[in-house]
């Protein structure tokens, strides 16, 4: 694509970044074929190639921005399926962020729509204050068809039915490994999954430690910086993601870090792209070297199978597999509610992990090897309509995009329902009675943990994993 930035223009780092990714646009149109919202809206405007077009004309001619060029750019779930199919390579990513930031610095919106990213900005961010919100959206979300905006009626039927309690497993800490130690990995634990499920953490430091991590969740860090980030708030997310930077650049240089773990996708989609965002910045070593050791908490647990195959000289079906085994040497197959079959398990590849990070075979390979049975939906790589906030600032598109997602999942009819990605978690779990869980409480089940409390009808406490053997 052709660009006529000006040189004072091509002087801002970012405008000089968005002028790459623009050149490398070929307009071959490849992208429509799996932009979400193009398929449901059918809009050019409202897939990649369009917005590109609305992006170059906002950005080469520096005009504020108006209602229609917002209207499309926000209706993108950054999904970033575009960068799947892009025959070119171009980084839609950083373009749309970049976008959004000067969306959010020359455009007002109307009140409400202010009020509510404020809002969000928030609150979502900060477990405490989002929990607190979840018990007053519970109180409230039986009335949540009397309101007349549906932006607030997606907020009150977020709310889960139940709200866990605090874990002081998310405190900072560290928890030894079981056995000889492989690894030390830092453990992110999030902001919304705090308050939203907190047995995601608690799965992850025992199946890490039973598979010989010293798991560490470091003083100081929290929110990614994600949800800021994708409302174009740019000061606050970097706000954010420096004290993340700052906390795990201590530990790498006390005890020291192999790896710094994360299991929500959207967050290391983010994590992942430290290095870029602070690239012109004060901290832009410590980033890059945050950004080189972060991983899905799914590539450390293929990298330990296979450590474990190697080291048991067994080339066929180690690591995940076989029964009455040591910790950490494999595992036992959990039973099957279909009685002689293994346990059904739909696999839904989340957006951030299959198209931000490119991890899609090592989630569905882990639970194979565990003994559980995969299934894909069709239309796979279509989102489900989370993204973030989008499910609360787009209720309608998402909701289509859900009940489309939800349509494909059932008509595989699973067993149970494995995800990577909390935000995936609630959005389909909101709409499916099959329960929703993350794929590393199925491995932890699988490796001798507990029943995934969401398989379990009974109520569960939370474990304080401080005082495990």
């Amino acid at each position: 694509m052709k660009t006529e930035f000006t040189p004072r223009q091509l002087e801002d780092p970012e405008v000089a970044r968005s002028n790459e990714i623009l050149r490398a646009c070929v307009h071959c149109g490849f992208c429509t074929a799996t932009c979400p919202t193009y398929q449901v809206l059918g809009d050019e405007l409202d897939s990649p190639r369009g917005r590109i077009y609305l992006i170059k004309d906002m950005l080469e001619n520096e005009r504020v921005p108006d209602e229609k060029t917002v209207r499309h750019i926000d209706r993108c779930l950054s999904c970033l399926a575009c960068m799947t199919t892009c025959p070119s390579g171009v980084h839609y990513m950083h373009l749309v962020d970049h976008a959004r930031t000067y969306i959010e610095e020359n455009y007002r919106r109307p009140a409400g729509e202010r009020a509510l990213r404020w809002i969000l900005a928030r609150i979502l961010p900060y477990p405490g204050r989002f929990r607190l919100a979840l018990l007053g959206a519970k109180i409230g979300r039986p009335f949540a068809r009397l309101m007349p905006d549906p932006r607030l009626r997606a907020m009150l039927e977020m709310a889960p039915k139940q709200v866990p309690p605090v874990s002081r497993n998310d405190d900072p800490q560290t928890f030894p490994a079981q056995g000889p130690r492989r690894r030390r990995v830092a453990l992110m634990t999030g902001c919304a999954q705090r308050a939203l499920n907190t047995d995601i953490n608690d799965a992850t430091i025992r199946l890490l430690r039973r598979l010989g991590c010293e798991v560490v969740v470091a003083r100081g860090a929290g929110c990614c910086g994600a949800l800021t980030h994708h409302m174009g708030k740019t000061d606050e997310s970097h706000a954010t993601a420096a004290r993340n930077i700052r906390a795990w650049t201590a530990e790498m240089e006390g005890a020291g870090l192999d790896a710094i773990v994360i299991n929500t996708s959207g967050c290391g989609t983010t994590v992942k792209d430290y290095g870029h965002m602070f690239r012109n910045h004060a901290l832009a070593e410590e980033a890059a070297r945050v950004s080189g050791i972060a991983v899905d908490v799914s590539e450390l647990l293929a990298e330990l199978m296979q450590e474990e195959t190697t080291r048991t000289g067994n080339e066929a079906e180690a690591g995940i597999a076989g029964t009455d085994a040591a910790p950490g040497t494999g595992v036992f197959a959990p039973p099957s509610p279909r009685g002689s079959g293994a346990m059904r398990v739909a696999y839904h590849a989340a957006c951030s992990l299959q198209h931000g990070q490119q991890i899609k075979t090592h989630p569905k390979a882990l639970l194979k090897q565990a003994g559980f049975e995969v299934v894909e939906p069709a239309d796979s790589h279509l989102c489900c309509g989370s993204a973030g906030t989008y499910n609360l600032m787009q209720p309608t598109i998402s909701k289509q995009l859900k009940d489309r997602k939800v349509r494909t999942l059932q008509a595989k009819d699973p067993d149970v329902i494995a995800a990577g990605n909390i935000g995936c978690m609630m959005q389909i779990g909101g709409g499916i009675d099959v329960p929703v869980v993350h794929t590393v409480e199925l491995l932890d089940w699988a490796t001798g943990g507990p029943v995934p409390p969401a398989l379990s009808k009974a109520d569960m406490p939370v474990p304080d994993l401080r005082a495990a053997p």
